[in-house]
């Protein structure tokens, strides 16, 4: 007997299943100590810390406007949007014992990677939806390619930033000594 879920494997109308937004239904109950978050509808972030949270990523990098802000610091990692104007990079940097991710949400740009600050060996294009991983010890920058602000959020594993981190500008940063560069 042949074994199959269906009874003629190559019929072509076999279910599918829709891997889309599925609609949840969520009981609020006041008994449980648990209230609904409202859904943020401004463009400023705050660092909401160890607390558990949910946000629309997203939406808060696209919302962004500043050139960093830690929305989230846990003990063991931290979330923060950044938007990076056109034509501007992040800055030549490196963290010696910090993992980072890094998505892009909207825009595009040049990703350089390497040992050394004058060998950056790893270079590629990224674009909406891309995902950079940068390893502990990496020299690395992120250059705005395009026309308009490119919004991503990254993640540090551990935390990188102090709580509450805000840098409306690079230079804010640089003069905040959280980066190395102007």
């Amino acid at each position: 007997m042949y074994y199959c879920m269906y009874p003629y494997p190559y019929f072509v109308n076999i279910p599918t299943f829709h891997y889309g937004i599925q609609p949840v239904q969520e009981t609020f109950s006041p008994e449980r100590g648990y209230r609904p978050q409202p859904i943020q509808d401004t463009k400023e972030w705050k660092d909401y810390g160890s607390n558990p949270y949910v946000v629309n990523i997203n939406e808060a990098s696209k919302q962004n406007e500043t050139f960093r802000t830690v929305i989230w610091t846990g003990d063991h990692l931290q979330v923060t949007v950044m938007s990076i104007p056109p034509g501007k990079d992040i800055g030549l940097e490196i963290h010696p014992d910090v993992d980072q991710f890094l998505r892009i949400e909207d825009g595009h740009g040049l990703v350089q990677i390497g040992d050394t600050e004058d060998h950056l060996y790893f270079q590629r294009k990224v674009f909406d939806d891309d995902a950079i991983m940068v390893p502990a010890g990496k020299w690395h920058n992120l250059v705005n390619t395009g026309s308009k602000p490119l919004k991503l959020y990254t993640i540090y594993a551990p935390p990188e930033h102090p709580f509450g981190t805000v840098h409306p500008t690079k230079e804010d940063a640089t003069i905040a000594g959280h980066h190395p560069n102007p």
